[in-house]
């Protein structure tokens, strides 16, 4: 199944992970980068007019970052050249800020950058400062990848599903119109919070998986019984992670959960046929009717009778995926 599911572009850390996954019953979403998409992000300056040699420090220090927001604006400074940067600091579910050039520059949230909070209605928004002086805010128009509510609904019957994300509430009144009556949408969460979140659901007998993107849900990711990394970019990943999904695959997470489910059967029926043949052949011997010669040629035909049920059933499931 590792090889399968591989092959559809969703990588996980060992075979323990497919039965973990089988035994899921709770799923929690991040929502930046996970939900929404950087790839089709709209972007905008609303600021003082930054020269070019700011221009160069801003890029050099988005540069470090994995956060989907800093790799959306690091991607929009196409013919902005990077310089070496220092001291560098990110701290997680507020921003990041370092040395070029003499220069602190820092990146993040409105109370990271200015010390107060803004409200933002479908859009994010990114403030910088140069040595302490604010210069403006990058405002990226979320983009929700079009298979939020095909998955979500896939999802509903089966699984609590929740929503738990560390910007604010501007988008939640977008998100009750458009996700299953219950899913549990949580705003405001900071990394110690999703993860503590999570512990809660645990606490109370839940199998959690977290689905997220960035080092703000490295915690959460942990903690869970199963934490899948989405990225658009299979080589940026939380190193906390079970797994990696690639983000054009996000649309068959369904399927994948229900296939581990049917692999853990599949092993369970592998069980009992080994269980019977053996109980067979054993009355056989026991009884004398078996001479050892036809034994010593039965036993390893178990062996492959084993492995060929296996192999021809999960290409049998790898088949329902595509």
């Amino acid at each position: 199944m590792l090889r399968i599911f591989g092959r559809e572009k969703f990588y996980l850390k060992n075979a323990t992970v497919i039965e973990q996954l089988a035994k899921i019953n709770s799923i929690i979403f991040d929502k930046t980068g996970t939900l929404t998409t950087n790839k089709n992000n709209e972007i905008s300056y609303d600021g003082e007019e930054l020269t070019l040699e700011e221009k160069i420090a801003l890029k050099s220090v988005l540069r470090v970052s994995n956060h989907p927001l800093s790799r959306s604006l690091y991607n929009s400074f196409e013919d902005i050249k990077t310089e070496k940067i220092e001291d560098v600091e990110e701290i997680v579910g507020k921003g990041i800020q370092a040395k070029v050039n003499d220069k602190i520059v820092k990146i993040g949230s409105s109370s990271f950058i200015k010390g107060i909070s803004e409200n933002q209605i479908l859009n994010t928004a990114v403030h910088i400062s140069f040595d302490g002086n604010y210069k403006g805010k990058f405002t990226l128009k979320n983009a929700y990848r079009k298979e939020v509510d095909e998955v979500f609904n896939d999802l509903k019957n089966d699984f609590e599903l929740a929503v738990v994300s560390g910007d604010n509430e501007g988008e939640k009144e977008f998100l009750q119109k458009h996700l299953p009556q219950k899913t549990t949408l949580l705003f405001n969460q900071k990394p110690d919070s999703k993860l503590q979140y999570v512990a809660d659901l645990q606490e109370k007998g839940q199998k959690v998986a977290m689905i997220g993107d960035g080092l703000n849900d490295a915690g959460a990711l942990a903690q869970s019984d199963v934490g899948i990394a989405l990225s658009e970019n299979i080589n940026v990943f939380s190193p906390a992670c079970d797994g990696i999904l690639d983000a054009s695959k996000f649309k068959e997470l369904p399927k994948y959960i229900k296939a581990s489910k049917k692999a853990v059967k599949i092993i369970k029926y592998c069980f009992m046929l080994s269980l019977f043949y053996n109980v067979i052949g054993l009355y056989f011997a026991t009884t004398g009717q078996l001479k050892p010669v036809v034994a010593a040629i039965l036993m390893p035909l178990s062996s492959i009778s084993i492995v060929v049920f296996t192999t021809v059933m999960t290409n049998f499931v790898s088949r329902k995926l595509k």
